[in-house]
Order: structure tokens, then C-alpha cells, then sequence
């Protein structure tokens, strides 16, 4: 084994913490460790942003929620509209059928027929004996 012995380093008490440089003396400046800028921050590691981020991102979505509950269509409630369900008697076309809700609603037979086509989801005017239709119900 080795070893390591350390000798103390003695200081003269004569000496002066001045600089030769030159022909004149500069006194040796002694340098204070200074904050660096911006060291009143806050460093955050990789955790703090995620907290940051989970915090702000539930309180954005409260918000959201906050807001949609009192939006008016949450009030309102809008329900489906009232429909009555009608059979195709054979030998009958839409326009036919059409013409009967727009007489009893006082309305035009075109709009009645656009009305019970958006209500079944019908891509043109073909209708077939037997079939249920949805209409628009007679107030």
C-alpha cells in the first residue's frame, strides 16, 4: 500500500495580498461569488412541467365544461319534433302523401315533402307499397 501525506501550506504573516505588476503594486481583489441573473427564478425539472401543464390543462377544461352546461341549447332541452308514422298505400307517391300534411298544416306541399324526406333520411322521391314514413306531425 501507499501513502499520501499532506503538508500544510504555511502563510508568512509579513506578506501583503498586493500584485506585483509592473513597477507599482495593485492590490489582489478578492471576487464574491454573485448570484447569476435570473437566479430568482424558478427552474422547473421535467416533473414540475408536467404538473404545470395537468393543472392548467383542468382548468381549462372546467372552464369548458362550466361553460357548455350553461349554453342554451343544454336549457332548452330540444327535443325530437313530433312526428306521426304513415304506411304507403300501394299505388301512392310522396307527392301525394306530401300534399295530404300540407293541407292539414296549411303549408306548401314542396317544404312538406323536403320535411319527410329529411325525417327518413330519403335520398329522392321513391317510395314503395308498405313502407313507414315519418311525417310531420299535425298540429
Amino acid at each position: 500500500m501507499s501513502t499520501i501525506s499532506i503538508a500544510p501550506h504555511r502563510v508568512s504573516a509579513g506578506r501583503s495580498n498586493a500584485v506585483r505588476v509592473g513597477t507599482s503594486r495593485v492590490a489582489a481583489t478578492r471576487r464574491v461569488a454573485q448570484p447569476a441573473r435570473g437566479a430568482g427564478r424558478v427552474r422547473l425539472t421535467r416533473r414540475g412541467r408536467v404538473v404545470v401543464f395537468l393543472l392548467a390543462f383542468a382548468v381549462v377544461a372546467a372552464l369548458a365544461v362550466a361553460i357548455a352546461a350553461g349554453s342554451a341549447a343544454t336549457r332548452d332541452g330540444g327535443g325530437a319534433p313530433a312526428v306521426d308514422v304513415v304506411t304507403v298505400a300501394p299505388g301512392e307517391t310522396l307527392w301525394d302523401i306530401a300534399s295530404d300534411v300540407a293541407a292539414a298544416s296549411g303549408g306548401d306541399v314542396r317544404g312538406a315533402m323536403a320535411d319527410i324526406q329529411d325525417l327518413n333520411t330519403l335520398d329522392g322521391s321513391m317510395v314503395y307499397a308498405g313502407q313507414q314514413l315519418r311525417i310531420p306531425a299535425a298540429h
